[in-house]
């Protein structure tokens, strides 16, 4: 591909970055400039991402297609190498449709409520867009760096103790996770020497045996990184009290983040651990399983165990990547094609919680949860209002939020008729078919944490329904503006859209898993000449 048509692979990351270069010099006065920019710049993003995803998908024929931006035409091993595949492709659509619903609810409020917030929304927008086709590891570092800087700012956003404390936890355990991250780097690059994804799995399997170990010590320290932004247990004890304390509009774009630790896991595991791996293949997948059975089993309690929204939203971030974690970590390619599709539906209507939440609790008094807690516990009843009368209409603003919550009950417990039930099954199927070799025990564990899982979220959501919409219901009707909630409709009506074109995403989905499983066409499009090992299904190919 030649022409202005090959620079598209790293507009997603210039756009972001002039925009919020452009607003940090404009006098924060004029946020109605901002504003505009802004949505401009989300809205080119959102366009964009689905012209990549089209192209990388190979459209019209659906062949799928690697592309590869050098930076300055370095070749591959010196310099910046951008590479779009369908996976990344994924998350860069997830990514601008989380920034533009973000975006426009925080006009309503939010972008008033601070200094800087749309230059930092645009710079977090640029290292999430970075991190997704980044093609090496060191400018992986350089924009998790960069999306986590943003992520800060965004987490303060609006002041406040609660999240100042919140935020400086969330600050020292990603200071933390960074410099795990430039341990184990260092380590893999002393041993493999190079830090570029598709040349590390050619290196992979013809590494010396005496230097094997300091390999793996290497990736298990990255590891450990990736999974501290996963969430996964114990590691993730830091994210249910951040995501609760965060403005809505923050939190629906940072809870993205949690799934940035999966995409580099699920991306660098099967690059370098998998088939072409040689005596390393498979390395570290018994842990992501059990670490992710784990990572559900903690999120369901802390689900049931919460009596706030926000914090229950959080808990539904854990068993998410707790689920996502423990699809992989089987190493089936069906099973990760249905993570995927259970990773978009849980980012959308994670993110779309987060901004009901705010809306909900709009008008009620502080510490309802609690109170209503209380007084189930002590069987202190309401007093009857005699003013109350019977058969008063519900106001059409008070429906409207009941149906999108419970559209997110479902969403959340993955309850059919929605996606993430079609999700769930899509990921169970391939390890109960009737052509397997009997059921294992992995799968009934898998099975049952799927159950349990969901089984805690439509206990703890229905319980909450009822202690918000009926038992402490809000003093008087919110007054939600159209900006507002459009963006909640929006992010719902596309996991509608999910359930209704569950069949062409699902291909999307499994053909996607198969790139990532049979890696040659990511290796081939970055090293044209890769010494593959021999007796490796890139050899063979």
């Amino acid at each position: 591909m030649s022409g202005w048509m090959n620079h598209l692979t790293v507009a997603p990351i210039i756009i972001p970055l002039l925009a919020g270069t452009v607003m940090m010099l404009i006098d924060e006065r004029r946020r109605t400039l901002k504003a505009v920019l802004g949505v401009a710049s989300a809205l080119v993003l959102l366009v964009l991402a689905v012209v990549l995803l089209l192209m990388a998908d190979g459209a019209p024929s659906g062949s799928g297609a690697v592309r590869v931006y050098r930076l300055g035409n370095w070749p591959s091993l010196f310099g910046i190498v951008l590479v779009l595949d369908r996976l990344a492709a994924l998350m860069l659509l997830l990514t601008a449709i989380l920034g533009v619903a973000a975006l426009v609810f925080s006009l309503a409020r939010w972008q008033h409520a601070g200094a800087h917030f749309h230059s930092l929304f645009q710079f977090q927008l640029m290292g999430l867009n970075g991190a997704f086709l980044t093609g090496d590891l060191f400018n992986l570092f350089v924009f998790f760096e960069i999306m986590l800087a943003a992520s800060y700012g965004l987490a303060l956003h609006g002041s406040g103790l609660a999240r100042v404390r919140a935020g400086l936890h969330y600050l020292v355990i990603n200071l933390a996770a960074s410099l795990l991250f430039l341990i184990g780097v260092s380590m893999i690059y002393g041993v493999a020497g190079t830090l570029n994804m598709a040349e590390l799995a050619t290196r992979i399997a013809v590494v010396a045996g005496e230097d094997r170990a300091l390999l793996e010590a290497g990736a298990a320290i990255l590891g450990i990184a990736f999974l501290i932004k996963a969430g996964m247990w114990p590691l993730g004890f830091w994210l249910p009290n951040t995501y609760a304390t965060v403005s809505a509009a923050s939190a629906a774009i940072i809870s993205i983040l949690s799934k940035v630790g999966v995409y580099a896991v699920l991306r660098l595991w099967l690059l370098m651990f998998g088939e072409s791996g040689g005596a390393s293949a498979g390395f570290g997948g018994l842990w992501l399983l059990a670490g992710g059975l784990l990572t559900i089993a903690f999120g369901s309690v802390a689900v049931l165990a919460t009596q706030n929204m926000a914090r229950l939203a959080g808990a539904s971030v854990l068993v998410s990547s707790g689920t996502l974690l423990a699809a992989v970590g089987t190493g089936q390619v069906a099973v990760t094609g249905g993570a995927l599709f259970y990773l978009t539906s849980s980012v959308l209507g994670i993110a779309g919680f987060f901004l009901l939440i705010e809306l909900v609790e709009r008008g009620r008094e502080l510490g309802a949860d609690v109170l209503a807690v209380t007084r189930e516990a002590f069987g202190e009843d309401e007093e009857a209002d005699e003013d109350d009368q019977i058969g008063v209409p519900i106001p059409a603003t008070m429906a409207i939020l009941g149906a999108s919550f419970v559209a997110c009950a479902l969403l959340l417990a993955g309850l059919p008729p929605l996606s993430a039930f079609l999700a769930k099954f899509a990921m169970l199927a391939p390890l109960l078919s009737p052509g397997s070799a009997g059921v294992s025990a992995t799968t009934w564990a898998l099975l049952a944490a799927f159950i349990l899982s969901g089984l805690a979220t439509i206990v703890a959501m229905t319980r909450t329904g009822i202690d918000v919409f009926w038992a402490s219901p809000a003093a008087t009707v919110p007054r939600v503006r159209v900006v507002e909630l459009a963006p909640v409709m929006l992010l719902l009506t596309l996991c509608v859209a999910l359930s209704v074109q569950a069949g062409p995403v699902m291909r999307y989905m499994e053909a996607t898993a198969q790139s990532l499983y049979v890696p040659h066409g990511y290796v081939t499009g970055v090293v044209p000449t890769p010494s593959w090992p021999s007796g490796t299904e890139g050899d063979r190919r």
